[in-house]
């Protein structure tokens, strides 16, 4: 399915309405261009699946944990060069730990997914539109 937003705003809730029907071990590979939107995607994201913790890009850190009501692993691979690097820290035992796993710059580590995972891809129309496609979920979002 595919959604325009108008404002970061918009994209974080469509991002929290999607955190709200995540089932937990969900993996959420998200797509998107450089200051595209896909950290505000995730900040909803959280949100919507109860974490009040603040979301930040774990660019450095490659991974940010958060818990709430329910567990986010938030990756960030737009240092890692392939999916053997993801395997490298760890990534199956995130995947056995059954929180939600949202994984930024997901082209760089496509050979990590099975088919199963939530695809999220984010253009920029300009400064504050955004297209978001949604696909791999049962989802329908008519607004905040």
């Amino acid at each position: 399915m595919v959604y325009i937003t108008e404002s970061t705003e918009e994209t974080e809730a469509l991002g929290a309405a999607l955190g709200r029907c995540a089932a937990d071990g969900s993996v959420i590979a998200m797509y998107g261009g450089l200051g595209a939107g896909k950290t505000a995607f995730i900040r909803g994201l959280a949100r919507g699946m109860g974490i009040t913790a603040r979301v930040t890009s774990p660019t450095f850190t490659i991974v940010n944990e958060y818990e709430g009501a329910r567990s986010l692993f938030h990756f960030d691979m737009y240092r890692l060069a392939s999916a053997d690097e993801l395997f490298d820290i760890g990534w199956d035992d995130y995947l056995e730990r059954g929180g939600v796993c949202a994984v930024e710059w997901s082209e760089n580590v496509d050979g990590a997914f099975d088919g199963g995972e939530i695809r999220v891809t984010i253009d920029k129309i300009s400064d504050t539109a955004r297209r978001i496609t949604i696909e791999g979920v049962d989802f329908a979002y008519t607004g905040s």
